[in-house]
């Protein structure tokens, strides 16, 4: 198996956990620990604002490339067993048929707001200064 072929598998996998996290956060025997660390997963995932931008050459990246893979294996290693092995069927039920990432109109709502929430903030932090 070649590196290509593997980054690809990497990939794959990557993908079926963020959906996988979806469905885990969804879960009434999801511990909230657990839940919270997911939700915030999938919505920086799906969060078109990234700690770092990607045009800074390099370090753009590493949040997709670290950040991101870390934060989701954290989150799935926080997942009792059961949970995760029902979520992971629905995740891979649900690539297999609609082949997308699901999405949430109030997910992106609240991902929306919190970005906004910060923007105030560092508003009112930075105004005094000026």
């Amino acid at each position: 198996m070649g590196i290509c072929s593997s980054l690809k598998e990497w990939a794959k996998r990557i993908k079926r956990d963020g959906v996988t996290l979806w469905f885990a956060g969804k879960n009434p025997r999801t511990p909230w620990f657990a839940k919270a660390l997911a939700v915030f997963v999938v919505a920086y995932a799906l969060s078109p604002i990234d700690l770092i931008p990607d045009f800074i050459p390099v370090l753009g990246y590493v949040d997709d490339v670290l950040l991101l893979p870390g934060l989701i294996w954290l989150a799935v290693r926080l997942l009792p067993p059961a949970v995760l092995a029902e979520s992971r069927v629905q995740a891979d039920d649900w690539i297999r048929t609609k082949g997308a990432k699901p999405s949430s109109r109030v997910g992106a709502a609240v991902v929306v707001l919190l970005w906004l929430g910060v923007a105030v903030a560092a508003w009112f932090w930075v105004r005094p200064r000026l």
